[in-house]
């Protein structure tokens, strides 16, 4: 930013652009009038660059020659209205992020180019006379008899077709040649919304929604109630409270595959206009969805993490389903902000209630209810009283296993197959084997790029390094001694969908990771093969742990804890204790009893016992006691810078410089609020990519010293000399130090 100087008084105008640095620019008007929240066109150094105009700074004593004018106005109206833009600086500010970067982050990609704002056709499509005889008939297949259920309970919007089936335009090209469906204008836009019938509340949820619902403004609410106690009804009814009122509602979920479900239901509910927002939609449907939510035309507004950055002109009320989920924390590199704070955020300056709701409340949520910050309520039983599935616990020491499972596990496993219903087996590890190795000599297939072993996908036929995406061929001998004898060594989902194919034949096994759900819709098509209720195998990582209703699914099975255990991650534990009650809730969740199986080399570990007796809550308060003693967060700050560079002389050196620039800063504050630094030090995986790896940790007991410290801090980092190839990033509040 300039710095002002002697000079008549000119008024400016301060511009965000897309460029990785701290700062806004100021440019003269040039005879335009540019509101905050639009976009135009400017000079930025030897070409052209488009920003989002951030203020208007009435005067400043610059010289007109040192700067530059706006050279075209693209909006006339804001495209950012106060309030979005007003937060999106706030959270530049509160997670170091670059302003330009975050505001056009913010932005679907369409509205980052210097164009007219597309003028989207309204469009909807419906069945024929002879379409509807066509459904009847079941006499389509694949995204032609989808397309057709789909339509079936009457006109449907592209955007919701966009959502719940991807790819289904050629599909729609096909049965509009055959004459079975047809485009249709949707209903207008000002059209009342329609709420269908809704089930009879239980007290416990009628309670929740009457006492959310008479309070006014912003508040956040903690809605803690056990997998199957009905929370989602709770949502709607709110939601229903808010759209009579003409307001919109922004409902995230942590995790793209739950968006499909999650519209059917709000489909079924509210003939409104849903906008869906996620970032595997094509750049004409996110842009379609987001303008129709600048609008206020969308009612509800449906998506994963970055739909928190929808524009919500009509709002009144925000819903943050399964608020513990660490998806919602952007840790793959850029603005790595934390969706869930952000709707709070959001939530205070809309003035609106939000919802946050989970059976496993992250600590820090549990901490706000602590503190008073915020009011939980609880759904503390399933609907219609089902009872909790027992949870069995198989002490594996000793025991010849096989595949991983242990006897009595099979045993199980084999039961509920016989009685007609389904089971999951649950092993947080994609692939078929962590390690190969030859049984002679000892060698291992190792990641060259990151010194860790790679994963053996025998469907694949490859090695692969689940860190980089390196692959490689499986060997046919040792490459260290050529013996033939390559054993693979522990078990993933792969190797568990083998041994349970093997031992059940006419069973299908359904295998649920990464691998096998490539794609935009995969995951719901695999979850659509156990919809008849038969009997099958539901083999997968932690993608199982996340809100899916299966009524002939009685009986888990929980392997590989262990690791949870003795992990360095301070995380890991309520990790843990979070992962074993989602996936154990998926059992019995309807009219049949279900059972858990937790299979393990520790049965008498404290967190174990504490959950297994006690339930989350007791492990919650033993290891939220556990941070305090620790001043860990919730009861502590943090701050990680992270450096990677293919040379580690660079990094040590730009690490070292860092480290002196903080204990400076450090050294100003009074004695009691000085930070700890831990550092610089080798990252937990060192070499990543082919690339060095090493960070440095801020901790304080107080946020206040924390925020002052990374206020000064962050301006020295972008001055330090940073060597070609160097790349780091400021994450606050990270949810894993790796």
């Amino acid at each position: 930013m300039h710095e002002p100087v002697a000079g008549d008084m000119k008024p400016l105008v301060r511009v965000a652009l897309p460029v990785p640095l701290p700062q806004a620019f100021d440019y003269l008007p040039g005879g335009f009038d540019p509101a905050r929240g639009c976009r135009v066109r400017v000079p930025f150094g030897r070409s052209q660059r488009i920003g989002v105009v951030i203020e208007r700074v009435p005067g400043a004593e610059l010289p007109v020659e040192r700067l530059k004018p706006v050279l075209e106005l693209l909006d006339e109206q804001p495209l950012l209205d106060a309030e979005l833009l007003g937060n999106l600086r706030r959270a530049a500010d509160y997670w170091c992020g670059a302003i330009g970067e975050v505001i056009f982050g913010a932005l679907p990609r369409l509205l980052r180019e210097g164009k007219a704002l597309p003028a989207f056709e309204d469009e909807a499509w419906r069945l024929t006379e002879a379409g509807r005889g066509a459904h009847a008939a079941r006499n389509r297949r694949g995204k032609s008899a989808a397309l057709l259920e789909a339509l079936s309970d009457g006109a449907t919007r592209a955007e919701d077709l966009d959502a719940l089936l991807p790819g289904w335009r050629a599909a729609a090209r096909r049965l509009q040649s055959a004459k079975l469906i047809e485009r249709c204008r949707p209903g207008g836009d000002d059209a009342p919304v329609r709420i269908r019938p809704a089930p009879v509340l239980t007290g416990e949820q009628r309670s929740a929604v009457d006492t959310i619902a008479a309070s006014a403004g912003f508040h956040p609410w903690l809605l803690q109630g056990v997998t199957g106690s009905g929370k989602t009804e709770v949502y709607m009814a709110l939601a229903g409270h808010a759209l009579r009122a003409g307001r919109q509602v922004l409902w995230l979920v942590p995790e793209i595959g739950l968006v499909p479900q999650a519209l059917r239901r709000l489909r079924a509910r509210f003939d409104a206009r849903i906008a869906v927002l996620h970032s595997h939609l094509a750049e004409g449907e996110r842009a379609r969805a987001w303008l129709a939510a600048r609008r206020g035309e969308a009612a509800i507004v449906l998506g994963a993490r970055s739909a928190v950055f929808a524009p919500l002109p009509k709002a009144g009320l925000i819903v943050v389903d399964e608020e513990h989920d660490a998806s919602y924390k952007q840790q793959d590199g850029g603005f790595r902000y934390h969706a869930r704070d952000f709707a709070l955020m959001r939530a205070q300056t809309l003035d609106v209630p939000i919802v946050l709701g989970s059976a496993t409340p992250s600590l820090e949520t549990l901490a706000n209810v602590e503190a008073g910050r915020y009011t939980r309520l609880r759904l503390p039983r399933r609907i219609h009283e089902r009872p909790p599935s027992p949870v069995h616990v198989l002490d594996q020491r000793g025991l010849t296993l096989q595949h991983g499972l242990s006897p009595a596990l099979l045993d199980a496993l084999d039961a509920c197959i016989a009685r007609g219903e389904q089971a999951l087996v649950f092993r947080n590890r994609r692939g078929y084997a962590p390690v190969l190795l030859c049984h002679a000599c000892g060698w291992h297939a190792a990641c060259s790029r990151c010194d860790k072993p790679l994963t053996l996908h025998r469907g694949r036929a490859r090695l692969l390094c689940h860190h980089c995406g390196h692959s490689q061929p499986v060997p046919a001998t040792c490459p260290q001694c050529g013996a033939a004898a390559l054993t693979p060594q522990g078990h993933g989902t792969e190797r568990l969908e083998e041994a349970l194919r093997a031992r059940h034949p006419s069973v299908p096994v359904l295998r649920v990771d990464r691998e096998s759900t490539r794609g935009r819709d995969g995951f719901e098509r695999l979850l659509d093969k156990l919809a008849d209720g038969k009997p099958a195998f539901l083999v997968g990582t932690q993608m199982l742990a996340k809100g899916h209703d299966l009524p002939n699914l009685t009986t888990v099975a929980i392997t590989g804890v262990d690791e949870g255990l003795h992990s360095v991650d301070f995380r890991a534990g309520e990790r843990l204790a979070q992962l074993i009650v989602q996936v154990a809730g998926r059992a019995g969740r309807a009219d049949k009893p279900g059972e858990v199986w937790l299979q393990t080399h520790e049965p008498d570990h404290p967190l174990l016992k504490t959950l297994l007796t006690g339930g989350y809550e007791a492990a919650a308060a033993r290891l939220l006691e556990e941070r305090r003693a620790l001043g860990l967060p919730p009861c502590g700050h943090l701050a990680l810078l992270r450096a990677d560079a293919a040379h580690r002389g660079a990094l040590d050196g730009f690490l070292a410089a860092a480290r002196d620039a903080i204990v400076t800063i450090n050294a100003g504050l009074p004695t009691p609020q000085r930070l700890r630094l831990d550092g610089p030090l080798p990252a937990p995986m060192s070499l990543r990519a082919g690339r060095h790896r090493a960070q440095l940790l801020l901790e304080s007991s107080q946020r206040a010293p924390l925020r002052h410290a990374l206020v000064a801090w962050l301006p020295m980092l972008h001055a330090l000399p940073q060597p070609r190839g160097l790349r780091w990033s400021l994450d606050v509040d990270p949810v894993d130090l790796y």
